[in-house]
């Protein structure tokens, strides 16, 4: 191993963990040291394909390797918070699939042990380093959809049924995340229903609504009975709209110079006589790189210059405040739910306090 190579430990072979391991192998600034799962079969697939990469049931294994320098965890959610908090504890970088931990309390303490070590703490959030989103949020940032009416998607497929976590915390989390990023801004109440149609499992259907302080509102609907996959987004804007479908192999965003315009007659500004734009429409050009690579090479990054993540720790718990707000409202039939300051904010209240 160079000297100026990251050490990488991956806990978790199931159905992501060969992902990372991939792609950390592929970057000539990493490389993969060590990967822990507790069934030998796992790791013994990954020993067949990456024959350097040295496998091990036990996780204490990757914490005491002085060789690595930071840990890839994809685990079941309730084992995100004590892998990481341990990794973390060991002096370890850490990346860990979404989302974050089961709780919102649980990532304040993960973010807050990451900040007192001066370690990096990011979160798998990998639809935001795909370029389909990173295009969108350029269009966002730059105003050429005019102001923001409205983010409606649908996220469904016929399964995976999860046994630790609802649709919204396995399918929703994608949107929350990816809302909040091209948004640049937090909302401020959730509203959200969902049904179980599996006895003893959690939810595999709802539909979550976000307000946010302006006129702007976010649906979201998910699925894990849905006969066909879909993966589709529409954003509405004062100048243009996007539909977004990451199932289309090439032209996954599509910006249409359609609209409304509103005119009021002067003798009655209380009557609006509205008026309807239809435009071009233009696929911008969306390169192919796999979101997973960008998100390892921004991870090295972060890692050797300090930088905050796109997906840091802060994110990952905004989103987690917005999940279990959901859930929150699932329980009281769709009741509205208030969500808090960002976590950055109240943190700089008590310090003036």
């Amino acid at each position: 191993m160079r000297d100026d190579q990251l050490g990488i430990g991956v806990v978790g072979c199931g159905y992501w963990g060969p992902n990372l391991v991939r792609n950390f192998s592929i970057n000539p600034a990493t490389r993969v040291v060590s990967v822990s799962d507790l069934d030998p079969g796992r790791v013994g697939a990954i020993k067949q394909v990456y024959p350097a990469v040295e496998i091990t049931t036990r996780y204490e294994d990757l914490l005491k390797d002085a060789r690595i320098d930071a840990i890839a965890i994809a685990t079941p959610v309730h084992t995100h918070y004590e892998l990481a908090i341990a990794a973390l504890k060991a002096g370890k970088h850490v990346l860990v699939e979404k989302p974050l931990a089961p709780s919102a309390e649980l990532v304040t303490r993960l973010i807050d042990e990451a900040d007192r070590r001066g370690l990096t703490l990011m979160v798998d959030h990998t639809f935001l380093y795909t370029p389909a989103v990173q295009k969108i949020r350029e269009l966002l940032l730059s105003r050429e959809l005019g102001d923001i009416y409205y983010y409606d998607s649908t996220r469904a497929s016929l399964g995976l049924f999860q046994r630790d976590v609802n649709v919204i915390w396995d399918l929703a989390v994608h949107d929350i995340s990816i809302i909040q990023h091209i948004l640049d801004e937090a909302p401020i109440a959730v509203s959200a229903t969902g049904s179980c149609h599996v006895a003893g499992s959690p939810e595999n259907m709802a539909h979550i609504t976000l307000f946010f302080p302006d006129a702007c509102v976010a649906h979201v609907s998910v699925n894990w009975l849905s006969p066909v996959k879909v993966r589709q987004t529409f954003i509405g804007g004062s100048k243009k709209m996007i539909v977004y479908d990451d199932l289309e192999p090439t032209e996954k965003i599509k910006v249409y110079d359609k609209g409304i315009t509103l005119d009021a007659p002067p003798e009655d500004a209380h009557q609006f006589r509205i008026g309807y734009r239809a435009g071009d429409m233009w696929a911008p050009h969306i390169s192919t790189t796999e979101a997973l690579q960008s998100e390892v090479e921004h991870f090295v990054d972060c890692v050797s210059t300090g930088r905050q993540p796109i997906s840091s720790g802060l994110s990952g718990l905004r989103v987690i405040e917005v999940l279990e707000a959901a859930s929150c409202s699932i329980a009281k039939q769709g009741a509205p739910v208030l969500l808090r300051e960002p976590y950055g904010t109240r943190q700089r209240a008590r310090a003036i306090a």
